[in-house]
């Protein structure tokens, strides 16, 4: 029987929530830890391991430099570049330039991996086009619509009375303003609903930072949007995730739908309305892409 080996990089908040959740949850038989100094990535294994000892998994922890994540089965990239974020609006486009130098030299090091990639680092759309590009590598997702999926279909549920798991329907485009809510497709229960978009964005916009207020940052949702993926993407289980992958010219996030791990992309049924919100978000990362691209590099800045 094969070992199933998942790759993390990044030992901060998501990439410990992520390593963590993987040792709970028994999706991979060894968890791979690789972090900025290999100081980092032993502590985290070693919390890990005591972790295995004291709840009795049977998935072991390791240390290791980034190179060797090329024998995974997946990596999970959680790093985030030292910066401050003063946006107060559109927070996780601030982070585009200084995480961009960061994934452009992991996509160097892992270039032409063959196994999945899953990026949660933000902008987490154009940190996810950046590493596919660079890389070359087939199988790479971001996570993020997946969820504001979740998350929609919480809020919904919570205004409506019902069981979350009775609500159907997506969160596409960006992760982040130029989310779009696929309130004309969605049905609870099997019946379609009046969807009250203005109290679902406010839920939506409103949430992250509510937990970041209260804890730091998220974390434990993006770990459960990773764990879920992975269970798709390593055909343990199939059905649809909500993920950034490429469109037409730029990459966002759209159901992907899983059938023994193999992945097929789709757009679930869009008014008119919903289709020019998707336009947009996918004009305005493109654009944003360009500019990333075009922007001159730290020695450029200084000379």
């Amino acid at each position: 029987m094969s070992v199933v080996r998942v790759g993390v990089i990044g030992a901060g908040a998501v990439g410990q929530s992520v390593a963590a959740a993987l040792i709970a949850s028994g999706v991979a038989d060894r968890v791979l830890v690789a972090s900025r100094t290999r100081e980092q990535a032993a502590a985290l294994a070693a919390d890990l391991d005591d972790m295995r000892q004291a709840a009795g998994s049977s998935v072991r922890p390791r240390a290791c430099d980034i190179a060797e994540l090329v024998t995974c089965d997946a990596v999970v990239i959680a790093v985030r570049a030292a910066f401050t974020n003063t946006r107060r609006g559109d927070v996780r486009m601030g982070g585009a330039a200084a995480n961009a130098p960061v994934i452009t030299a992991l996509a160097g090091t892992l270039g032409g991996y063959p196994g999945t990639v899953l990026i949660v680092t933000n902008p987490v759309d154009l940190m996810t086009r950046l590493f596919a590009e660079v890389s070359g590598c087939v199988r790479v997702f971001g996570i993020g619509s997946n969820l504001d999926t979740a998350r929609y279909r919480l809020a919904l549920a919570a205004i409506l009375g019902v069981h979350p798991r009775s609500v159907r329907g997506h969160v596409i485009g960006e992760h982040g303003d130029g989310a779009v809510i696929c309130a004309s497709a969605t049905t609870v229960g099997g019946r379609a609903v009046d969807v009250p978009l203005r109290r679902i964005h406010e839920e939506l916009r409103s949430r992250p930072g509510r937990i970041a207020t209260g804890v730091g940052r998220t974390r434990a949702g993006p770990a459960g949007a990773v764990l879920s993926a992975l269970r798709k993407s390593l055909a343990l289980t199939d059905g649809v995730e909500e993920l950034s992958v490429r469109h037409g010219d730029t990459w966002l996030g759209k159901p992907v739908r899983f059938t023994a791990g193999h992945p097929m992309a789709f757009l679930p049924d869009l008014d008119a309305r919903e289709q020019r919100r998707l336009d947009a978000t996918s004009l305005r990362l493109r654009d944003a892409h360009h500019v990333l691209r075009t922007a001159p590099g730290p020695e450029e800045r200084t000379t």
